[in-house]
């Protein structure tokens, strides 16, 4: 699938005015409506009113702190995303300077609860709702904050992505699907509307408080997982820094796609270090087949495809951006120990008073199967090493 702007492309800096956010109620989404407040932006975030409540633990939108610090720059409005009402609701008596849609999906459990086709269904009607009403607002700019992993994880991916990488991802029905999906629809959209510039973000793993993703649950158990022919490596991207790429994105007026995530990558050694996990090393052949079964058995709630996430590289070069001047806050390990401490909160809300998961056990594999492919891997392996020491008694 090819990017429907050339990378190189630039456009005036929109006039002043407020930015609409949409996804406001996901924890990305929040995030990134409440520092472009902060940094002096007049935000309207639009709240999809159809989304599941969040996670257990998660952070609510009404808790009161939750915008201090936005000068009262932050006004959130709850409304349909797939319906007509969102041109209402982004108007604010004047054209929006830009839209900022947020499709990536930032609370793994809530976007589980719906039906696979349903919510394919309802990315697809929430981005053309979006990109008409904007249209018709008269917005003067578009930005959609999508996901490095429409780029695919393969073995022999280069490190970094260069911004202009080919979107390998299979079309499968899960997350990384409907984002691969919204793009298709985004970039039909931009090329009907060439009077509006048009920009793509990909971040790298998002970290950031109240964020599950299938690359976060992987750390909800004792071990990682790698593979023994290589080691993965790892990027993220702080909430923080994804929104200062946005007020980038919008104060330089750039188009086109591009990747962000912290500078450099994680080796997998300094990640056991820094996180203090140990993995279990895994042929790749058997991995792949491991998860593939456990998909077929019912027991994963995403598609097996996912794993290789988590155990090959998409890290991004994030070049455009860094030209124009982004320069990310948090490092890798900084992004780390944020999505650690969050899962730690997160496990602790849903377990109430009880500590780690136990494994091996069926129990715990059954657990594992509901947070991801590579934690379920994990635990299998950990109960099929139990039952030969078993059998070796």
């Amino acid at each position: 699938m090819a990017d429907p702007v050339d990378g190189a492309a630039r456009a005036a800096p929109p006039e002043d005015g407020h930015v609409v956010v949409t996804g406001a109620q996901s924890p990305a989404g929040r995030a990134l409506a409440r520092r472009l407040a902060a940094r002096g932006a007049v935000v309207v975030a639009l709240e999809d009113t159809a989304a599941p409540d969040p996670a257990p633990g998660g952070r609510r939108p009404d808790q009161p702190d939750a915008d201090a610090g936005t000068g009262g720059r932050l006004r959130r409005v709850r409304v349909d995303l797939t319906t007509p009402d969102v041109l209402a609701a982004m108007s604010a008596g004047q054209p929006p300077a830009a839209v900022v849609h947020v499709a990536l999906d930032s609370d793994l459990r809530a976007a589980l609860a719906v039906p696979a086709a349903t919510r394919r269904e309802r990315a697809e009607a929430s981005v053309r709702a979006v990109v008409t009403a904007a249209a018709a607002a008269g917005a003067r700019r578009l930005v959609l904050v999508s996901s490095a992993m429409v780029h695919g994880a393969l073995p022999d991916a280069p490190v970094p992505l260069p911004d202009g990488a080919p979107l390998l991802a299979a079309p499968d029905d899960g997350l990384v699907g409907d984002l691969l999906a919204v793009e298709e629809v985004w970039a039909r959209a931009a090329q009907a509307m060439p009077g509006v510039p048009t920009a793509v973000l990909r971040p790298a793993a998002v970290v950031g408080p109240g964020v599950d993703t299938v690359v976060t649950r992987s750390f909800e158990v004792p071990r990682l997982l790698a593979l023994r022919e290589r080691a993965p490596v790892w990027q993220f991207c702080h909430v923080d820094d994804l929104a200062a790429a946005v007020a980038v994105v919008l104060r330089e007026g750039l188009t086109g796609a591009m990747g962000a995530g912290a500078d450099g990558v994680l080796v997998h050694e300094a990640l056991e270090r820094s996180s203090g996990l140990r993995s279990v090393e895994l042929p790749a052949r058997l991995a792949h087949a491991t998860a593939e079964r456990l998909a077929r058995l019912g027991l994963l709630p995403t598609p097996a495809g996912d794993l290789a996430y988590v155990v090959h590289p998409w890290a991004v070069s994030s070049e455009r951006l860094r030209a124009a001047g982004w320069r990310p806050e948090h490092g890798n390990e900084e992004c780390l120990a944020v999505l650690l401490e969050d899962v730690r909160e997160r496990r602790a809300a849903r377990r109430g008073a009880a500590t780690g998961p136990r494994l091996p056990s069926q129990a715990a594999l059954g657990a594992a199967g509901a947070a991801g492919a590579a934690v379920a891997v994990v635990a299998t392996a950990a109960v099929l090493r139990q039952a030969r020491a078993r059998r070796g008694r």
